[in-house]
């Protein structure tokens, strides 16, 4: 799936999504909250001039919290964004 890296502690998933100009970046950011607030999920985000940077933790928040099928697919819609 995607360049996405799955981490262990903190259990989560990883991306980083680079750009070539501001603009890029921004119309990405908008076209990414415009589908956080669609399926009201909502990944942390770290972003600078030319790059985004996600992860998304687990949806369940029960003591045995590990990644499921919503995770991954939420993270290619993200994928699919990008394209």
């Amino acid at each position: 799936m995607g360049d996405w890296h799955q981490k262990k502690r903190p259990l989560c998933l990883e991306k980083r999504f680079e750009f070539k100009t501001y603009e890029e970046t921004r119309d990405f950011l908008d076209r990414l909250g415009d589908y956080s607030e669609s399926s009201q999920r909502f990944p942390d985000i770290s972003f600078g001039r030319t790059y985004v940077n996600i992860t998304i933790r687990p949806e369940s928040e029960d003591d045995a919290m590990d990644l499921t099928e919503s995770d991954y697919y939420f993270a290619n819609k993200i994928d699919g964004l990008f394209d």
